[in-house]
């Protein structure tokens, strides 16, 4: 950091800092546990489906996830050799497609959450329950600002 950049800029990037070792750091640990080798990218996808619903193109997806259409699709196959995910043509637009989950992949999405559970218990017994509810809305307000000015 230069001096230019102020005691202001200075913690808001030791803050972004932060958040991406916490990150990568909680990935690796999260990746250790998944079930039948499922990786980060696809757990990502299942869980984007579970929260925001299914039919999203995989443009869309790519564009969520801030990777290649490359990445995206070859995240979407694996998913779908699975039977995790199904892939059927767009019906608006012939040269789409659209991408659901399947019952198997929110079986899967539920079996990652309860494999995730006693490393989610870990956390709250070192530091407590509050400390995440007092974080989480500062955390989504980031989030969102982000998010916002991305795609601005």
């Amino acid at each position: 950091m230069n001096k230019d950049t102020g005691q202001a800029g200075q913690a808001i990037f030791a803050a972004l800092n932060e958040i991406a070792i916490i990150g990568q750091l909680s990935g690796n640990a999260f990746l250790k546990v998944m079930p039948d080798g499922l990786q980060l990218a696809q757990f990502g996808v299942l869980n984007h489906m579970v929260r925001l619903g299914d039919g999203w193109t995989p443009v869309r997806l790519a564009s969520a996830f801030q990777v290649t259409k490359g990445a995206m699709t070859n995240t979407l196959q694996r998913l779908e050799a699975r039977a995790l995910v199904r892939i059927e043509p767009d019906p608006q637009d012939g040269r789409s497609k659209r991408v659901f989950i399947t019952d198997a992949g929110r079986a899967m999405h539920q079996r990652c959450l309860g494999v995730l559970g006693p490393k989610l218990a870990a956390l709250e017994a070192a530091l407590g329950g509050e400390l995440f509810n007092r974080l989480l809305p500062d955390l989504q307000a980031l989030r969102a600002h982000l998010d916002a000015a991305r795609s601005g």
